[in-house]
């Protein structure tokens, strides 16, 4: 990481300084006007230890004395608020006294060096390259994978806390979309155009996006680059718009850990759900078929045009909140491995010792995992389980995935199966899960029989072996992205408007 890759202000905002920036406003007036720390402090009757304090950020001035200090340097005070560090070297001493106050730098046990007009210009650079290397390293080191495992189970804890219900997200994205014209049924292409045009953003369809990209925004010229119009499933170009302009929308700083990374993708997946199936209508749907005692994902998914998955997990988001029905959804792969998991009904999720559930078999009883030993998978299936936590009855759906084979299933416990299309159906099974001898634990007979007389050929799981994801915005090829962007930059046309 390069000196340049610091942002000098440090709090990626240019409203108000932070006290180190404020000093070294100061300090570059003062000097500028000839002045020592003894000849201003006379002048606007403070001490000159006091001054130094304020120009080293370690204080900072009242707005009284703040009054004063600008008219003694022929300043406003705007003038000494601007959070932009008054010059290039100034952005680095910055840098440099930032990083040397930083945990970081305290456990090396090392002597800070002061950034004094006395150390040349290239050692400060290469300090601070160091100091933002140091620091890049640190967050690779903590972004190992038990890391994301706990970040994304402390995430999930928090969703079923909250029954998996945003207020602020689903009135904020409810909002957008109505000002963008929408009224009912499915949202529009045009509708989510309409919506980025809201900020200052627009949509431009590419065929080379780079591979390890979903979409890139260009946040200098205000464009977000989405795959071809032609890609099969539309759906899929909408949700990917309204995740691209949800970090703009909802605030998002740079991520600095693996936690940041995936609430901000959880936030902008959830908003982007917000905007599909706006929560108004939405729920007049569930509570309408609620009446009706015919609650199906695939109604819901049919009504908005979206997949049976975000109908799924959009149905998660209401149906507790405000039909108080209690809720679980799974999405597992063709080997019964949990690839996304929620409950907030006493589903007994299986876990690993961290509480992680990411790679965890689910018991072959349930509905979730029989559904894909089915021959006919063209409709949903349902079942009822019995487990030591209650009766649960489910609904799931099986397709595949760019991974193979998949199935997402919707479930809750028995009193509430009344409200749910296919509750009258007969199957039913029965799992004493997390018990190894209810699935996994081979029948005694088996195990005598071939114990000794077989040597499976074990299939290697690569991403057993592959390292974390690092970087900001972990998995993504910077250079293939900053080289996508330079073949991308807009050529203004003679007599456009900067």
């Amino acid at each position: 990481m390069a000196a340049s890759d610091i942002d000098p202000d440090g709090g990626g905002s240019h409203g108000a300084p932070d006290a180190l920036t404020l000093g070294r406003r100061l300090r570059h007036l003062r000097t500028a006007r000839g002045l020592t720390l003894d000849a201003l402090g006379r002048q606007v009757g403070v001490t000159p230890s006091l001054l130094s304090l304020f120009e080293n950020g370690h204080r900072e001035p009242r707005l009284a004395l703040l009054r004063t200090l600008a008219d003694a340097l022929g300043v406003t005070v705007a003038d000494l608020l601007d959070a932009e560090p008054p010059s290039r070297r100034a952005a680095l001493e910055i840098a440099l006294d930032r990083a040397q106050r930083s945990p970081g730098f305290e456990r090396l046990s090392l002597p800070p060096v002061r950034p004094g007009r006395s150390l040349p210009l290239p050692v400060l650079e290469h300090l601070v390259g160091l100091h933002a290397e140091l620091a890049r390293r640190d967050l690779e080191a903590v972004a190992t994978p038990e890391e994301a495992r706990r970040a994304n189970t402390q995430i999930r804890l928090e969703r079923q806390q909250r029954d998996n219900y945003l207020p602020d997200i689903e009135r904020l994205a409810e909002s957008m979309a109505r000002k963008a014209g929408y009224t009912a049924g499915a949202l529009t292409h045009r509708a989510v155009s309409r919506m980025a045009e809201q900020l200052g953003l627009a949509i431009i369809h590419v065929d080379d996006l780079p591979s390890s990209t979903r979409t890139v925004t260009d946040l200098e010229h205000g464009r977000v680059y989405l795959p071809p119009a032609s890609t099969p499933g539309g759906h899929g170009l909408r949700s990917l718009a309204l995740q691209a302009i949800a970090h703009r929308v909802l605030g998002h700083e740079r991520p600095t850990s693996y936690d940041d990374f995936l609430r901000q993708r959880m936030e902008t997946t959830y908003f982007a759900s917000c905007c599909l199936m706006p929560e108004t209508a939405a729920v007049e749907h569930l509570q309408q078929h609620k009446k009706e005692k015919d609650l199906a994902i695939e109604d819901l998914r049919d009504a908005f045009g979206v997949t049976h998955e975000a109908a799924a997990q959009r149905f998660t988001s209401l149906v507790t909140h405000h039909l108080g029905i209690p809720v679980h959804f799974l999405r597992i792969g063709g080997d019964g491995a949990i690839y996304r998991a929620y409950a907030n009904d006493g589903l007994p999720l299986p876990t690993d010792v961290t509480g992680a559930i990411e790679g965890q078999l689910v018991c072959r009883s349930w509905g979730v995992r029989r559904a894909l030993t089915r021959r006919d998978r063209t409709s949903e299936s349902y079942q009822y389980t019995d487990t030591p936590a209650g009766t649960f009855w489910c609904s799931t759906q099986t397709g595949s995935g760019t991974t193979g084979q998949m199935a997402l299933t919707v479930g809750v416990p028995f009193a509430s199966a009344t409200w749910f299309r296919g509750r009258d159906t007969q199957e039913r099974h029965q799992s004493t899960c997390p018990d190894e001898a209810c699935c996994r634990r081979p029948p005694a007979s088996a195990a005598a029989r071939w114990q000794d007389a077989s040597w499976p050929s074990a299939r290697i799981h690569q991403q057993v072996f592959t390292a974390l994801p690092t970087g900001a915005f972990p998995g993504v090829d910077a250079r293939e992205v900053y080289a996508f962007l330079d073949r991308h930059v807009p050529q203004r046309a003679s007599g456009d408007q900067a």
